[in-house]
């Protein structure tokens, strides 16, 4: 109910509203039942992807499902065109930022866990090919630069993202990027070329001002 007050505005704010992952706490198709209930009613056009919450259970697929079929628009290594704007979504992974990043070396556990990182950045890759637009909105839940983590413990900035997705987002240019995950985060940073990266954990959010549930962007 607190949420739905909070999003009672979106439609007369907002042409289309970005979710950016986490959407559930523990990845039940019950929890996804009850935030459709609230999309829903605000009706306004929705693009969102899946954070790593909505994986705990192993029922991603079924809360994609369920999703699409009450007309969100769900991102995973893919993109979307709305009114001459495009957006590329994808989860992302962990990994690590700069000269941090974590290579594939030694253990194939280590080789497994670089590869799901890799995987990630090819499916934003991907996702962006497929562009046509003028105006590009990148979607993630992992940080793609540390400049958005920034007020988390430093011992866990290798697991809020990767800079491995901000090289794909330097080389096909976008206008703005969008993630969550770090809750304890900063709101705003770049990348190496300028493009402006938002942290939008509605943690983060709330932290700054209780009652407010979403930004707002220009593009």
């Amino acid at each position: 109910m607190m949420l739905r007050e909070q999003l009672s505005r979106v439609r007369d704010e907002a042409d289309v509203l970005v979710l950016a992952g986490d959407l559930t706490n523990y990845g039940q198709p019950q929890e996804m039942e009850s935030l459709l209930n609230t999309i829903v009613r605000i009706r306004v056009p929705t693009i969102a992807i899946l954070g790593n919450h909505d994986y705990e259970s192993g029922q991603e697929q079924e809360l994609m499902r369920m999703m699409t079929a009450e007309g969100l628009k769900v991102l995973d290594g893919s993109a979307y065109e709305r009114d001459g704007v495009g957006f590329a979504g994808t989860k992302g992974f962990v990994g690590g930022f700069g000269r941090g990043v974590l290579t594939a070396f030694g253990e194939p556990e280590i080789k497994t866990f670089v590869r799901a990182s890799i995987d990630e950045a090819l499916k934003l890759e991907r996702a962006m090919s497929q562009l046509r637009t003028p105006k590009r909105v990148v979607v993630l839940h992992y940080a793609p630069i540390a400049a958005t983590v920034q007020g988390e413990a430093p011992e866990i900035f290798p697991f809020l993202g990767t800079s491995r997705l901000a090289e794909v987002i330097d080389r096909h240019g976008a206008d703005l990027v969008v993630h969550g995950h770090a809750h304890n985060g900063f709101p705003d940073g770049v990348t190496t070329t300028g493009v402006p990266v938002h942290n939008v954990a509605i943690t983060l959010l709330q932290s700054q001002k209780p009652s407010v549930a979403y930004r707002i962007f220009d593009i």
